[in-house]
């Protein structure tokens, strides 16, 4: 990692000569339609139509099934997690910390990073290297309680063979000098490297045990039609170890993350305005992935989560074990979006609350996918029977669609 920016390089001047093309390349491949998710309707289901379907019953494999699948719509690697100075008691000995611990790992930082692959349909017959068959985008971001507010950055491009590219087979996707790599065999760790004008972080990411399958066996649904779906897997409890850099201060950092990975061709059904999302690490080892799709009046039009133990065994929860109530919420001063930033989620009988770890992590990407979402580090507490709140929990919340419907 680098303690200051370095002059331009070859590959930055290449970036800067591809990046406004993509622009007009997400106009001409999808008009008037999300970019990392589709509209619902019959023109939606026509589009789909050029491209694979998510079927129930394909069987993921892995390694194979951690790297791209270029025939498909839409696709992204994404990691989040809570990151403290090395020494502070985080690490593997985090996992076993129990109830007590809410206090002792209380501060630190969220980081996000997400890559996104695009099949644009277009110059799919030209033989040239430049013709933009796919394009690339990638999202990184450290949730900074000092400042009260995410510091983010964005990179976008066509694929180019060395420079901008998912591969196949194993996780490697990169724009320009930021990358994601790993994943060679089940347990093999990743790694990655993003560098900023305002922050960087070079991190190694240990799965210590193997994909938990969303959905029905990695078929996640959507909503009622099983038309919309995607194949989906995640790894929680991945503990973390690397530098981060805030400024021109590096910092050693470990802590733990959670990885998702997910391909489509059809995800947003008819109806549906954005999602909510969340991916919790539980302080007993185990994990938490739950989500709602919402209609334009917030009302929830299908919900699914999975609950996974420290042993690997899993349990899904469909639409009738879960609910979603906003508790309260912050509006951005820049965007004037409102956002319910405390939530309430009720699974299978347990009430469980979540609260942020600073309310500004709005993620205003408009140079790039063109969504304004809000992408924070969250903590996940449990309501006793007299509501008392006891906190099981760190992780994520995503929250789409809430200044318009999602046009990504």
């Amino acid at each position: 990692m680098r303690n200051k920016r370095l002059p331009p390089t070859a590959a930055d001047r290449r970036h800067f000569l591809l990046r406004p093309v993509v622009g007009s390349l997400l106009a001409l491949a999808l008009p008037g339609v999300p970019l990392l998710a589709r509209a619902g309707g019959h023109a939606a289901s026509a589009e789909a139509s050029a491209y694979p379907p998510v079927v129930e019953g394909a069987l993921l494999q892995f390694p194979q099934d951690f790297g791209a699948h270029p025939q498909f719509r839409t696709e992204w690697w994404y990691v989040t997690g809570w990151l403290r100075e090395a020494g502070g008691g985080t690490g593997r000995h985090w996992q076993g910390a129990g109830e007590g611990g809410a206090e002792v790992r209380a501060g630190g930082y969220g980081f996000q990073l997400t890559f996104f692959r695009v099949r644009t349909r277009i110059g799919e017959d030209n033989p040239s290297r430049f013709a933009p068959r796919q394009l690339i985008l990638a999202h990184a971001a450290i949730a900074d309680p000092s400042i009260g507010r995410l510091r983010h950055a964005e990179r976008s491009a066509r694929a180019y063979p060395g420079l901008v590219e998912a591969g196949e087979g194993r996780t490697s996707v990169r724009v320009d000098d930021w990358f994601l790599e790993g994943g060679d065999t089940v347990l093999a760790p990743y790694r990655t490297n993003i560098e900023t004008d305002e922050f960087g972080f070079e991190l190694v990411f240990e799965p210590g045990r193997a994909p938990v399958l969303n959905g029905k066996q990695g078929f996640s649904q959507k909503a009622p039609d099983p038309l919309n779906a995607s194949y989906y897997y995640s790894r929680p409890q991945m503990m973390v170890g690397g530098r981060m850099r805030i400024g021109g201060k590096v910092r050693e950092v470990e802590g733990h993350a959670w990885l998702d990975h997910e391909w489509s061709s059809e995800i947003l059904p008819e109806g549906a305005r954005g999602w909510d999302w969340v991916g919790i690490n539980l302080y007993g080892g185990g994990g938490l992935m739950a989500f709602q799709m919402r209609d334009g009046e917030g009302r929830a039009l299908w919900q699914a989560g999975t609950l996974s133990e420290e042993d690997g065994a899993s349990r899904i929860h469909g639409p009738d074990e879960l609910r979603f109530t906003p508790l309260r919420h912050w509006q951005s001063p820049r965007t004037g979006i409102r956002y319910p930033v405390e939530w309430e989620i009720e699974l299978a009988g347990r009430r469980l609350r979540l609260r942020p770890l600073i309310d500004d992590q709005e993620l205003d990407s408009r140079a790039s996918t063109g969504a304004i979402y809000w992408e924070g580090a969250v903590r996940l507490f449990e309501l006793g029977a007299a509501d008392e709140a006891r906190a099981i929990g760190e992780g994520y919340l995503e929250m789409t669609g809430y200044a318009e419907r999602l046009a990504m």
